[in-house]
Parts: C-alpha cells; sequence; structure tokens
C-alpha cells in the first residue's frame, strides 16, 4: 500500500514557503494500521513532527513535486493507494535564490496550481485502489462527492480543519457507486483501521 501523508511547503524565495497546519497523524496512523494487518506500506510523507511507524518505508519529501514524483514511482509496485496528505493546490510560478527583503510597500506573487497526485493515480489504476480524502469546511458532501467524481477514485472520506493537529477524529466515508457512511468518530487508530479494512475489501473486490 502507498500511503501519503502531512502537508506540502511550496517556497517562494530560500526561506519562506506557502504551507498548511496538517500533522500527518491520521497517514502515519493509516500506515500503522496498514502494517499491522500485514501489508508492505511506503510512506510519502511531507514534513511533519512524527516518527515512521515500525517497518514502513519512509520517503521524505517536501515539495507537491515530489510528493507527486514519489508517488507516481511507489504506485507501480502497489495495490492501493491511500490519499491522506494535504498537498498544497497552489505554488509560487517562480522561486527566488535568495531571500526576499522587507520593503514597506505590498508584494505580488503569482500561484501556478500543483499536479493533482490522486487525479494521476486514479486516471491510471486499472484495477487498484485509491482513495482520497477531502478536507472541507462549507458545502461539504458536495465536494467532495465531485472530488471522487472527477479524481476517478474508489472511496473519499471526508475530512474536516477540526480533525487538525488532534489525535481524535470524524469523519465520513463515501466509496463509488455507494451512499454516504454515518459520521465515524474516534481515534485516528481507530479511523485508520477502518479506511484499511475498506482497502482491503475493494482489492479483493478486484481480484
Amino acid at each position: 500500500m502507498l500511503i501519503t501523508a502531512g502537508p506540502t511547503r511550496e517556497y517562494f524565495d530560500t526561506v519562506r514557503f506557502i504551507s498548511n497546519p496538517s500533522s500527518g497523524r491520521m497517514g502515519y496512523a493509516v500506515a500503522a494500521s496498514a502494517k499491522r494487518e500485514g501489508h508492505d506500506v511506503t510512506l510519502v510523507s511531507g514534513p511533519v513532527s512524527l516518527d515512521a511507524p515500525v517497518g514502513v518505508e519512509l520517503i521524505r519529501v517536501v515539495s507537491a513535486a515530489e510528493m507527486f514524483e514519489a508517488s507516481c514511482h511507489a504506485f507501480d509496485t502497489c495495490d492501493a493507494a491511500i490519499m491522506t496528505a494535504a498537498v498544497c493546490d497552489y505554488r509560487p510560478a517562480r522561486r527566488l535564490d535568495h531571500k526576499l527583503q522587507k520593503r514597506f510597500q505590498p508584494r505580488a506573487i503569482k500561484l501556478v496550481p500543483t499536479r493533482d497526485i490522486a487525479a494521476h493515480l486514479g486516471s491510471i489504476k486499472e484495477d487498484r485502489v485509491v482513495v482520497a480524502f477531502a478536507m472541507e469546511d462549507h458545502d461539504h458532501r458536495a465536494h467532495a462527492e465531485g472530488k471522487l467524481r472527477r479524481k476517478k477514485c474508489d472511496a473519499i472520506l471526508l475530512n474536516g480543519p477540526e480533525n487538525v493537529g488532534s489525535d481524535d477524529a470524524t469523519v465520513a466515508i463515501l466509496e463509488s457507486g455507494g451512499e454516504w457512511s454515518r459520521p465515524v468518530s474516534g481515534s485516528k487508530t481507530r479511523i485508520a483501521l477502518r479506511v484499511v479494512r475498506m482497502v482491503e475489501r475493494l482489492i479483493d473486490v478486484r481480484r
């Protein structure tokens, strides 16, 4: 199984960057759960303050481009990908090779879209399984349902900002062609096990 976790950082000079507050705890919990269930696990992680679960292959990355490259490479030998990472949707169009000096006037930074990792893996998955996470703060289900269709994923977990950095979470799960689950609450370890077992079931259906 391939699992992505944590944030990415998109630098606009040598020291400053755009990012988000993802802690990586959900992805690391999923990786640990998958390993305990007997799977070979590759964890592609953005910058977080967490130790790799025992027995998991950890690939550390910083930017969305690095995560895209590492994920595509790992997916070649995987049966499934669980995309928990909070990848930045945009990056600065240009990264300066020096620190931008402060001036007492506004500055404009042009942003360009990053590549959508889950959507790419969904487009090449064939008989493999791809599960995505959707972090939403309004029109939650509508946005998540749209992402499920566009990214050609097998399931999507609806996440919320209130879960960031916490050991506990509340999510809802939608499988392709199915109905929304009731809210699933508890420790991220508990939710992770449910996700892994769902993926195992989806893999078995494909075989």
